[in-house]
């Protein structure tokens, strides 16, 4: 027994270590990218709430840009939640397939839009869990949701984060995107992880790049940067 005791003790040791580690360079991280993209922002545009759950949805497997196009036509034809809750699916569906997988994201849209006019007097709900629970609502959708609109605590885990912070050392070979949120949140402090996750997109598109090899030669982070998985 006190083997066993004395064995978790010291795994217990080395995690805290470990995320003492982490936090140090998750910070040291985090400076930097806010000197090299001060001005990092979602890439999805919109003026209302509303418009960026919409957005969201819509740009599952399809680029922001083409989302931004998009969605002109949509809210030109259904101006407000209340229009495009009553708007028939399949006229939603005509215009967002563009952007892909119309039919399911025209149906999370209608019932997305009918749960806001509903129960929530037609303005998005400023509570994660009430986000959560709407139509076609993940939790990636719903932190970009709290720290872009509401100015709340968030952190994002889109492809690029993923593949960035396993990159750096941030995480260890962990791809599941909730595991991701819930390990970043022991690192990152709660005020700078919407932004910082803004800074990990930037910084994947313009320079550790994912369908090229990565320009590490020009990167901020050169030299406190893991590379896992980069070749040499």
């Amino acid at each position: 027994m006190e083997t066993k005791a004395k064995k978790a003790t010291e795994k217990k040791k080395r995690e805290t270590a470990a995320e003492k580690r982490k936090k140090a360079l998750a910070l040291e991280i985090i400076e930097r990218l806010k000197q090299e993209y001060p001005a990092s922002e979602c890439t999805l545009t919109y003026d209302e709430a509303w418009k960026l759950l919409v957005s969201v949805r819509l740009a599952a497997q399809c680029t922001d840009a083409r989302v931004n196009v998009v969605v002109q036509d949509l809210y030109a034809k259904f101006p407000d939640v209340e229009a495009l809750a009553a708007a028939d699916v399949d006229e939603i569906e005509k215009i967002v397939r563009p952007c892909g997988l119309g039919p399911s994201k025209a149906r999370d849209i209608s019932a997305c839009m009918k749960v806001i006019r509903d129960q929530y007097d037609g303005k998005v709900p400023e509570d994660f869990d009430a986000l959560l629970a709407l139509p076609g609502v993940g939790r990636k959708s719903a932190n970009l949701i709290m720290g872009d609109v509401f100015n709340k605590p968030a952190i994002v885990t889109d492809t690029h984060c993923i593949r960035l912070v396993n990159r750096m050392g941030l995480v260890d070979n962990i791809k599941e995107p909730k595991k991701v949120e819930m390990l970043l949140w022991k690192i990152i402090p709660p005020q700078e992880g919407s932004d910082f996750c803004h800074r990990l997109v930037d910084h994947g598109r313009e320079v550790c790049t994912a369908r090229t090899k990565p320009y590490c030669d020009r990167c901020c982070l050169k030299d406190i940067c893991a590379r896992n998985g980069v070749e040499a």
